[in-house]
């Protein structure tokens, strides 16, 4: 039986690639896309798919629950999938507000529009899911002996950020227990790939190498994370809606810790050697010198460590793989070459995200 599928943060990294994969490998679903289109969210990422039948594109904010309300009937929408958020921990360290409004208060306007469709006004009680997208950062963070997380360990968020993701987890869990919600959640591992912000550590990195800009590196850079090619973040809930249990939470990892210093070195190596085999690269890039001349780890450069920095995430993802038969797809040496390799090919849409001109057409187009 086809789903309607209503997801949040559509237009951002994580959510425009579960759009992508959803709609290639259920063409007989319909998808609706919802996103506030904020600096993170992109409609170039949604170009491919925007103008199918089977696709609409919602521009609205999930604190508005009357939008969500309406799309939830209008649409017969029996699916919610939610990754709309905001992530980055830096931002959150110095304007925690926006993270609390949107990933707490948008997380609750979901879920009582939820309630209110499916089950208050019995539209679809017995056959709705709303899977909740969380980050291994909930659980705080791990002694380099300590054993992965598990679905079990306690919460002990350290920023902003993952205090206010732990609490939006927290209300998920209650809308089920209280109201009888079929919920699920998934806690991943870092998620990297195409249509990567580039403020985050692999697209900022491959960007600045192209610039010829120094590398900043976070204190002695042996911060360990586990990493997650994002198609296999979708695969991973695929596989959670598809086979999981209502009101479980499953933990989705890459299996695949690396220290910081160790992934943007292996991203220099890898970038040298792109520019050695590939010479129209050179024209394309000349501002990139130490790529050229194979040394970008010569743009490495150590600053102070951010306030409460997590010392090592690591995802246990044995649940998934019992319950669910989730394997990744990728190892990191394959997803972080694709990762390169889309950066080097879409030049126009990263440059359009770094110089503001993005942010200027979403103004022209939806005014504001």
């Amino acid at each position: 039986m086809s789903k309607v599928l209503l997801v949040t943060g559509a237009a951002g990294f994580i959510g425009a690639n579960f759009v992508h994969y959803w709609m290639e490998k259920y063409p007989e679903d319909r998808v609706v896309g919802l996103d506030a289109l904020t600096y993170a969210g992109n409609i170039a990422n949604l170009d491919s798919v925007k103008n199918k039948s089977n696709f609409l594109f919602v521009h609205a904010n999930i604190l508005d629950q009357d939008t969500i309300e309406s799309l939830l009937r209008s649409e017969k929408v029996d699916t919610l999938v939610h990754f709309a958020a905001e992530s980055h921990v830096d931002r959150s360290i110095s304007g925690p507000d926006a993270f609390l409004e949107t990933n707490i208060m948008g997380t609750h306007s979901l879920l009582k529009a939820a309630k209110k469709v499916w089950l208050d006004e019995a539209l679809n009680p017995l056959n709705h899911r709303f899977h909740h997208v969380s980050t291994d950062e909930v659980y705080g963070t791990l002694k380099p002996n300590d054993p992965p997380f598990s679905e079990t360990t306690p919460y002990a968020p350290n920023s902003p950020y993952s205090a206010s993701k732990a609490a939006s987890d927290h209300l998920v869990r209650s809308y089920h227990h209280t109201y009888g919600l079929q919920v699920t959640t998934s806690n991943c591992s870092n998620n990297y790939g195409p249509f990567h912000f580039p403020e985050k550590l692999i697209p900022l990195v491959i960007t600045n190498i192209l610039f010829d800009k120094a590398l900043p590196i976070y204190g002695d850079g042996q911060q360990i994370r586990d990493w997650l090619y994002v198609s296999d973040h979708a695969y991973g809930i695929d596989l959670i809606l598809g086979k999981g249990e209502v009101g479980e939470t499953y933990n989705i990892g890459g299996i695949n810790e690396w220290a910081n210093i160790d992934i943007v070195k292996l991203i220099c190596k890898l970038m040298d050697e792109s520019f050695k085999q590939n010479s129209e690269l050179k024209d394309r890039f000349p501002s990139a010198i130490a790529a050229m001349n194979g040394n970008s780890e010569s743009l490495i450069t150590f600053v102070k460590d951010r306030p409460g920095h997590d010392r090592r995430y690591a995802i246990d993802p044995k649940k998934a793989n019992e319950v669910l038969g989730y394997v990744p797809k990728d190892s990191f040496e394959t997803g972080i070459k694709k990762t390169l390799d889309w950066y080097l090919s879409n030049e126009s849409w990263w440059k359009s995200v770094m110089d503001g001109s993005y942010q200027e057409w979403v103004s022209k187009q939806y005014g504001e």
